[in-house]
């Protein structure tokens, strides 16, 4: 009886098999053209999917070399402020450095000169 109950299950799954398949004047005639296209749409696919994966190796390594400049254009203007906080610092020394009061004081203290209290020119004429 289950013999019997399992054949017949069998048989009414494989005529619903056979009922949903498409007729036979749809399905193609010769397999090796089926065999063809689905072998060319794999290539095409191939292809498809490696130019993308190139593109987007492209678009990775532009943003890549884009921030590398963009981080050293930062610290090539950082570097910039600094010498020019730099030279300006030193054009204050200089500055200091030329006062003629600091001259003088220099001159008197550490050369025991003194300026002149009198100051005489002398022409010759001729």
């Amino acid at each position: 009886m289950l013999a019997r109950q399992e054949d017949e299950y069998e048989r009414h799954a494989h005529e619903s098999y056979t009922a949903e398949l498409p007729p036979a004047s749809s399905v193609p005639e010769s397999p090796g053209i089926r065999k063809v296209l689905n072998t060319s749409l794999r290539s095409h696919c191939q292809i498809l999917f490696l130019v993308i994966a190139v593109l987007a190796m492209l678009v990775t390594i532009g943003s890549g070399i884009g921030a590398s400049r963009g981080y050293k254009l930062v610290e090539t203007q950082q570097k910039a402020e600094q010498l020019e906080q730099e030279n300006e610092r030193l054009n204050v020394e200089i500055a200091k450095l030329k006062n003629p009061q600091r001259i003088k004081s220099i001159a008197e203290s550490q050369l025991n000169m003194q300026v002149p209290k009198k100051t005489y020119f002398a022409h010759e004429s001729k």
